[in-house]
């Protein structure tokens, strides 16, 4: 099925196929780049030989007439086309596009970059070619007819000046848009200006205050040395004593030489203090000059570190790795003849009876509205004052005999009218097909998380519902009444609908024929335990190990979650698109878990509690973190669905029924038992129950469409779900060889002999109590001879006789 679908792709060649032969491309992208240069040298040369060559346009076809255009009547037209009759100036940013989409078809470019810039270029040139409108109409050849034209359109409704500002707005919406544009480094620059002139004016005010303190220095060096010219002649300098001895002793040298220390030091000490800015003076005065410092602004980020990743790398995306991934096309699914044919004479006959048959039981009717769908029709009657409604509703029986139909069904009163409904079913139905459901605007055009196209209702109006906010869905009805073609119909509006990234299937099948194949989308759609081998659980016992690990899963989500501070799966998952989310810290991206589960009855048969318990628990939890159930079963009694399972799945589906009791037990109300088959079925998504005619997926279909998903690139390996280890019941006990009963030996051989392993047994020949005889199994299980319990069943014996065991129990000796 997969090559047919090829082959049909085949057959119909998209517009831009031929650009994938390389030397295709290269030719086209020739052309355009050669053809951009001749329209500029036809434009160019246009400006000047335009008024000459305005006779030569009429005339294309005479030889005689000759244009000074360099690129002769061609140039010429092309010219007076695009220039005079167009653009102006502006339709250079022709020719220029052209050179480019050349390029970009040359270097492989993606078709959305060449349109994209395309479009932008387009509006630029009539941008400008309205600013050129501005001029003078002597030079109306700038602006071209439509620039002119359109300035002048506009000036009459805004005037000059808002065609000014106007203008001024696109060309800056058009920089910020397409260049993105921002006047963040103009600001940054007035913040650096301003913060320079701030250190320009405090620097100037220490150069100031420095300036006073050397001003006073000077001064104060004048007195002093003022002060020393006034000294006494008579007072004699200590430079110019010299000692009387001539051999004086060391001590002076000494002295001298440490005076000289000191003066370096002081010179050092000096040097120091002036590159530190302090002054002193002969005085040994200090004066200390202040070096302001201005601190800067601390730098802060304009936006969120994830908004920084989410912009430089945008946001996450789950499909990535199956990006190339093709939802199914509509032609993989059948088209019937769905034209509703309606009977005037079936109307009216219907209409008299239903009249004549209140009147016999003195009920008037007020007025009588008919609505036809697929494959019944409902009779909208408005009594006469002062009858009672129960009146009517008792006589549904009676209704359904005069009209000699089944399936009858009173609603009495329709909610939200003030009518009474008869449901009466066609004589002609009409078969509601998948693909009207899937190709319909309601489904296509839904934003919900997980939308099911059920069917069709009376009003003909296809039926589309959210499984997430059911968000479990109840099936149930008799053999052969549709709920498999239901089921499959949920499962194909999915598939039609979200991508293998976002949503993961567990099909439970026990009857292992229904939902067989699905597995050709196993790598795309399905989840299933590590280390098994097939998708579809088809084994009770793997149930409900698969089960419990989806309870675990459940666990897992919570606590991912917990720690991503959110409600539900919806808010997890948004926040891990704008990276918000660290995958280092365990975060993932979840997609929606759905858990089909075919024959439930047969399951609670096998399995009871085991099965019953995790269902209960995931219908109660599951909701929020994105786990969704889909029971049915054909066997609607109390033991099968319990009121623990009803409490928890709001959302139910009833096919038709054999009596009022499993209507009610499906519903908590009758009408189940009143429908006429064939898909014909009840939906009740908690106050009002509508009657839906189920989409028809025929089995051909549905492997159409898993052949088409199946034959596309897949994920390695389907969705994991969580290891669950069970407990084992039986001992797992290791027992020392010297705590051993006497009779080890002796219960050892009987067990070896009979072939059979029970406590019963040993009880029976070695006549022990049953404690004594309970020891005596467990030490053979520990040892090896007997195999774990097995319910009801005795244990096997995994010593086939005498020889092996002597062996095996010297091996245990040796050890």
């Amino acid at each position: 099925m997969a090559k047919k679908t090829k082959s049909t792709k085949e057959d119909k060649p998209s517009f831009f196929s031929f650009l994938k032969n390389r030397q295709t491309s290269t030719l086209v992208a020739t052309f355009l780049m050669l053809f951009s240069v001749f329209l500029c040298v036809a434009f160019i040369s246009f400006f000047f030989n335009w008024q000459e060559d305005q006779s030569t346009l009429q005339q294309f076809t005479n030889k005689a007439v000759k244009s000074n255009n360099l690129l002769g009547k061609i140039g010429a037209n092309l010219s007076h086309f695009f220039i005079y009759k167009g653009f102006g100036i502006a339709a250079f940013i022709i020719s220029f596009q052209i050179f480019l989409v050349g390029f970009y078809v040359l270097i492989k470019k993606k078709l959305s970059l060449i349109i994209t810039t395309t479009n932008w270029n387009l509006f630029l040139m009539v941008l400008v070619a309205l600013s050129f409108g501005f001029l003078d109409k002597k030079y109306a050849l700038a602006a071209g007819i439509i620039g002119f034209e359109i300035n002048e359109y506009l000036q009459t409704f805004i005037g000059k000046t808002g065609l000014v500002i106007t203008l001024i707005f696109l060309f800056m919406a058009y920089a910020i848009i397409r260049y993105k544009v921002t006047f963040d480094a103009f600001i940054d620059r007035l913040k650096e200006k301003r913060a320079q002139r701030k250190l320009e004016a405090l620097q100037e005010e220490s150069d100031a205050t420095a300036n006073k303190e050397v001003i006073i220095e000077e001064e104060k060096s004048k007195s002093i040395s003022l002060e020393k010219e006034k000294k006494s002649e008579f007072e004699l300098s200590l430079e110019n004593l010299k000692p009387t001895i001539s051999k004086y002793s060391d001590v002076s040298s000494k002295k001298e030489e440490i005076d000289k220390d000191t003066k370096n030091e002081s010179e050092i000490k000096l040097k120091v203090e002036d590159k530190s800015d302090i002054k002193v003076n002969s005085s040994e005065e200090k004066v200390v000059a202040i070096d302001v410092e201005v601190s800067k602004e601390e730098e802060h980020e304009t936006e969120n570190l994830s908004d920084k990743i989410v912009k430089d790398f945008g946001e996450f995306d789950p499909t990535l790795e199956l990006s190339n991934f093709k939802f199914p096309t509509f032609n993989l699914l059948k088209q019937y003849n769905e034209s509703i044919s309606i009977d005037p004479e079936e109307l009216e006959a219907n209409k008299n009876r239903i009249v004549d048959t209140l009147k016999n039981y003195k009920i008037g009717i007020y007025e009588i509205k008919a609505t036809v769908g697929p494959t019944i029709t409902l009779y909208e009657i408005v009594p006469e004052a002062g009858i009672r409604i129960s009146k009517i509703k008792n006589l549904e029986d009676d209704i359904a005999l005069s009209l000699s139909a089944l399936g009858i069904r009173i609603i009495a009163p329709i909610p939200g009218k003030g009518t009474i409904g008869i449901e009466v079913p066609n004589k002609k139905s009409t078969i509601v097909s998948m693909h009207s459901a899937i190709s319909s605007k309601k489904f296509q055009e839904s934003q919900m998380e997980l939308p099911i196209a059920l069917g069709k209702t009376i009003s003909n109006e296809t039926f589309v519902v959210d499984l997430a906010k059911m968000p479990h869905l109840l099936m149930a009805g008799a053999t052969g009444q549709g709920k498999s073609v239901g089921l499959n119909a949920v499962l194909t509006s999915l598939l039609y609908k979200k991508h293998p990234a976002e949503v993961k299937f567990i099909l439970v099948d026990p009857k292992k024929v229904e939902l067989t194949l699905f597995n050709k989308i196993e790598r795309h759609y399905l989840a299933k335990l590590p280390d098994t081998e097939e998708a579809i659980i088809t084994d009770t016992s793997k149930v409900v190990t698969t089960l419990n690990s989806l309870c675990i899963e459940m666990d897992n989500r919570y606590d991912l979650l917990k720690a991503a501070m959110v409600r539900n799966i919806k808010e997890y998952n948004a926040k891990f698109k704008k990276r918000k989310l660290n995958p280092n810290d365990g975060h993932q991206f979840l997609p929606y878990i759905v858990l089909v589960i075919d024959e439930f009855a047969d399951l609670i048969m096998t399995a009871g509690k085991e099965v019953e318990t995790p269902i209960a628990r995931l219908a109660q939890l599951a909701r929020a973190i994105g786990i969704h159930l889909i029971v049915a079963t054909q066997r609607p009694s109390v033991n099968v669905i319990t009121g623990i399972i009803k409490a928890n799945f709001p959302s139910r589906i009833a096919f038709r029924v054999t009596s009022k009791i499993d209507s009610r037990t499906i519903l908590d109300a009758p009408g189940a038992d009143q429908l006429i088959g064939r898909g014909d079925m009840l939906y009740s998504g908690g106050n009002d129950i509508l009657r839906i005619q189920c989409a028809f997926v025929d089995t051909p279909e549905v492997e159409k469409i898993t052949d088409f998903i199946g034959s596309q690139k897949a994920y390695a390996e389907a969705y994991q779900l969580p290891e669950f280890i069970g407990e084992e019941s039986g001992t797992n006990v290791d027992i020392d060889i010297a705590d051993r009963d006497k009779l080890f030996r002796e219960a050892a051989e009987i067990i070896v002999t009979a072939q059979q392993g029970s406590a019963s047994l040993l009880q029976r020949k070695l006549k022990l109590g049953y404690n004594r005889a309970g020891r005596l199994i467990d030490q053979l299980e520990a040892a090896g001879i007997v195999g774990p319990f097995e319910g009801s069943k005795a244990r096997q014996v995994l010593v086939p006789d005498f020889v092996a065991l002597d062996q095996l129990l010297e091996n245990e000796k040796n050890l």
